[in-house]
């Protein structure tokens, strides 16, 4: 009989700021950092769940495109450890019945989830890379979807090109930072069950379903993505950048 291992990871005296960590992908990713010695920094508009008292976690409950709390995140970050190593950016809207065709999108919930899923990624990156540089080594996922490569007969147009440009965005960074070893990589996360998808908690039918659409046939688990972000950010992956780990049950295949 086969025994399941997980990988071993060292994240000792490491720094990592993770946003989106109130729930979901998020919290799972801090919590599994931090159980393999890294010192998170985490972010969210969420109350700070309960499984992070007694960790290596300092959490900020606030608006992630606050751009000055952000600055005092990272000042915080690097004045407490003397380094950053990594950053996770996870946090991410879907406002479903509001997010429309372009043609019928009202302009300020486009805004809105371009500044959530796009900008604040951006800006998050622009104040890590300077911290990274110091350190003299960094390691970056950011978090796409598989909506970023196809369209949709329901189109959700601000996500899905808000998803679309942090591919780019990624890949930029990677090639331009490649030289002072700091890497970036994307996943791209398909069907999974987080607070992000609540419209499913109680429909067995419907995740049902989608389950059967999925050639794995299961639906995806926050832990399935921390177990993608902890091999992106690790030195397992040292010779990975500019690339997107899929992790969907293979539903792209269809």
């Amino acid at each position: 009989m086969s025994v399941s291992t997980k990988p071993i990871y060292n994240f000792n005296n490491r720094t990592a700021v993770v946003t989106g960590a109130g729930g979901g992908m998020g919290k799972e990713i801090c919590l599994a950092l931090e159980s393999y010695g890294a010192q998170i920094y985490a972010i969210d508009l969420k109350e700070q769940p309960i499984e992070y008292e007694n960790k290596q976690i300092t959490y900020f409950q606030e608006d992630i495109t606050n751009y000055k709390f952000i600055d005092t995140l990272f000042d915080k970050a690097y004045n407490e450890t003397g380094r950053l190593d990594y950053l996770a950016n996870v946090a991410g809207v879907l406002l479903f019945d509001q997010d429309k065709s372009l043609v019928d999108i009202d302009m300020d919930v486009y805004d809105r989830v371009m500044d959530i899923n796009l900008k604040a990624s951006m800006y998050m990156t622009r104040k890590a890379i300077p911290l990274m540089l110091k350190t003299g080594s960094g390691s970056m996922v950011h978090f796409s979807s598989v909506q970023a490569y196809r369209g949709d007969p329901l189109p959700q147009d601000a996500y899905s090109q808000s998803k679309a440009a942090v591919l780019n965005l990624s890949k930029s960074i990677a090639m331009q930072f490649a030289k002072d070893n700091i890497r970036s990589n994307t996943i791209v996360p398909g069907m999974t069950m987080t607070p992000l998808q609540k419209r499913w908690e109680n429909d067995n039918d419907s995740k049902d379903k989608m389950a059967e659409y999925i050639p794995l046939k299961r639906l995806g688990t926050p832990a399935d993505m921390a177990d993608g972000v902890l091999f992106l950010l690790s030195e397992a992956s040292s010779f990975i950048t500019g690339t997107e780990l899929i992790i969907d049950g293979g539903i792209l295949l269809h």
